[in-house]
């Protein structure tokens, strides 16, 4: 024997390797080496499962293919609703000045100072006051109607052959309802009586127009009236690459609405616009074809990366519970006690959640999309795709702080949110119950005589302004009310909510966020602290197992061709020694292990001139790769 070799004799081998016969006894440790092996394997598998896609790539070489489906689905969506969004404004704003215009052509006493909407309103609502306004207010709308050739805009009549369809107008009136004043009496019936009629547009004289009896409208119980018809037009207004002209259908809705019964009747014009199926653009019909076919890739690709994401999502959650389950069981099986529930909580990844319902959100968005863009739906098909779309998107962008918490400086604010949310969860529920007292009574004492009191969301809406310090000497001001005792009431109740607010909710507010950041801060210092999980990954192998490593350090590594096959011939004839039950002797400056194959890894090591004669072929195999068997120099 060489001196500085070790050769173990039968006995020894048979000490070392009895563990795995028979796992009630061992000559190193209480436990077999069999549990000892499959709890380093877990470890491993553990811990490499938390580790960051950067801690992978460094570790394994994995590349972080996930990271670069989120990268490609950010860049494609944000296309995609940047196209959507430029599209949805040209159609709410084209839908919005035909409104506009149609209330100038057919709305009696519209002035131009309604299309601009401000706060406080400077006028009132447009109405009528006397009985004869009220067919004033019908005639004036069948007129506009009947001459709608006349207006600048390109406007047409719904039939095929552009004659006017007759107007429909309906009223809807109390059974009865007759009320006589001078002796305080009336007679009611609440059933509410719909009758409609189409009107005649033939006469000479407007005022013959409405086919419904005057002496039948009873207007002590009116409740409202309502005049409606139809028009086409088509929009030539190509605002970019992927604009085309559109054809439209508009329902015109005129409502005289009499449900206050208070003198005063309510005009108001609606209108949905219906998009059509255009027919005849034979100049544009190449074009048409090229931005159809760009605009359905895009929404196709969309659709592909999302559902790719979204498979690869579940595929990591599902295997997490795989290991989670693994991990439970072996803490049950070894420890005789449960994994306890934040480590549990370890295995459930939120981002990873979120990141499947932005994917479904996108993936709804973008089916309703193309509906649109083939023009196969009408109506509020436009909200419900910018809400999932929009959606899909803010979640998508929220993914990103996932990937920038993997470093330091970033990562403070998602663990300051995230260590501050229990708090801020309770510390709000309080806050609710007061604001929601100041809520209701606010608007019950203040509705009647302030308009933004008028409803309990405006009044929500105005204290929670007041609360930022939005608009406060007008909310004082506008207030009109004669009792001086409710005058004196309201700026207790305004004073009172603002200081509470302000200078005492928020500031409690301001002190969580702080004292959850000064915690993490304090935590970078010191170690955060660790569950059950964390705790069992954290810790060595005991004795026997321990990190090869720290047994062979590694020497400056060669990485070139000589090197790389030096040490894969190393390895074959360390495999083949060893299996033939022969000594093997390794020299010092061979790079053995970083480039052993995992079969090669298993068998017992040899360092520092150390010679084995053992048989490897008995259940080492279940041992990690990355621990190895101490042996004693003797």
């Amino acid at each position: 024997m060489e001196e500085g070799n070790v050769l173990l004799s039968d006995g020894a081998e048979s000490n070392i390797m009895g563990g795995f016969d028979n796992p009630s006894s061992s000559a190193i440790e209480d436990e077999p080496l069999d549990i000892k092996c499959y709890e380093a394997k877990l470890r491993k598998k553990l811990k490499f499962f938390f580790m960051n896609p950067i801690e992978k790539w460094k570790t394994k070489r994995r590349f972080p293919y996930k990271f670069l489906v989120q990268i490609i689905k950010i860049a494609l969506v944000t296309i995609q609703i940047s196209l959507f969004a430029h599209t949805r404004y040209n159609y709410v704003n084209y839908a919005w000045n035909n409104r506009i215009t149609f209330s100038n052509l057919f709305l009696m006493g519209w002035d131009s100072v309604r299309e601009v909407y401000s706060y406080p309103p400077s006028i009132g609502p447009l109405a009528i006051y006397k009985q004869i306004d009220f067919y004033k207010a019908i005639n004036h709308a069948l007129s506009g109607y009947k001459n709608i050739n006349g207006t600048i805009g390109p406007y047409s009549y719904a039939n095929e052959n552009n004659y006017m369809t007759p107007p429909s107008l309906c009223v809807y009136q109390y059974k009865k309802g007759y009320i006589f004043g001078f002796n305080e009496s009336y007679v009611f019936n609440n059933e509410v009586v719909k009758e409609c009629c189409q009107v005649s547009l033939n006469r000479s004289h407007i005022e013959q127009d409405i086919c419904i009896d005057k002496s039948k409208i009873e207007f002590s119980a009116l409740v409202k009236a309502t005049l409606d018809f139809p028009l086409k037009t088509v929009n030539f207004n190509v605002a970019g690459l992927l604009s085309q002209p559109d054809c439209y259908q508009f329902n015109i809705t005129i409502v005289l609405d009499n449900a206050g019964m208070d003198g005063q009747m309510v005009l108001s014009l609606d209108t949905e616009p219906i998009r059509l199926q255009c027919k005849g653009n034979v100049e544009y019909i190449t074009n048409n074809t090229i931005i159809a076919i760009i605009t359905t890739t895009l929404n196709v690709s969309v659709i592909l990366i999302c559902a790719l994401s979204f498979v690869l999502c579940v595929r990591a959650i599902a295997r997490a519970q795989q290991l989670k389950q693994e991990t439970v069981n072996f803490f049950l099986q070894y420890n005789q006690r449960d994994l306890s529930l934040e480590g549990r909580w370890e295995f459930w990844n939120l981002w990873y959640i979120m990141i499947i319902i932005n994917d479904i959100l996108i993936i709804i968005g973008s089916c309703i999309k193309e509906e649109i863009e083939r023009k196969q739906v009408v109506g509020d098909q436009w909200n419900t795709c910018s809400v999932c779309l929009g959606t899909g998107n803010l979640l998508v962008w929220f993914g990103v702080l996932r990937y920038l918490g993997f470093f330091k400086t970033y990562n403070v604010v998602i663990l300051t949110l995230k260590k501050a949310f229990p708090k801020v969860i309770r510390f709000l529920l309080c806050a609710l119950l007061i604001y929601a007292g100041f809520t209701f009574c606010g608007w019950l004492v203040l509705g009647p005589y302030h308009i933004k009191f008028r409803t309990l969301a405006s009044t929500s809406e105005c204290l929670f302004s007041l609360i930022n310090g939005d608009d406060m000497f007008a909310t004082f001001s506008i207030i009109t009310v004669k009792s001086t005792t409710l005058w004196w009431y309201s700026r207790i109740y305004l004073y009172s909510f603002i200081s509470l607010y302000i200078y005492v909710v928020l500031s409690l507010f301001i002190s969580i966020i702080m004292d959850a950041y000064e915690t993490i801060k304090l935590y970078y210092k010191e170690g955060f602290p660790k569950n059950d999980l964390q705790i069992f990954m954290s810790e060595r192998a005991e004795e026997i197992f321990f990190e090869r490593e720290d047994l062979f350090p590694r020497p400056q590594r060669r990485n070139n061709i000589r090197s790389i096959v030096r040490g894969l011939c190393c390895c074959n004839i360390a495999w083949k020694t060893l299996s033939k039950g022969q000594p093997c002797k390794i020299e010092d400056n061979t790079n053995f292990w970083p480039f052993c194959t995992e079969g090669s890894k298993n068998i017992l090591t040899a360092h520092n001139g150390m010679h084995l004669d053992v048989n490897p072929m008995r259940h080492l195999s279940s041992c990690s790769p990355s621990t190895v068997i101490q042996l004693d120099k003797t």
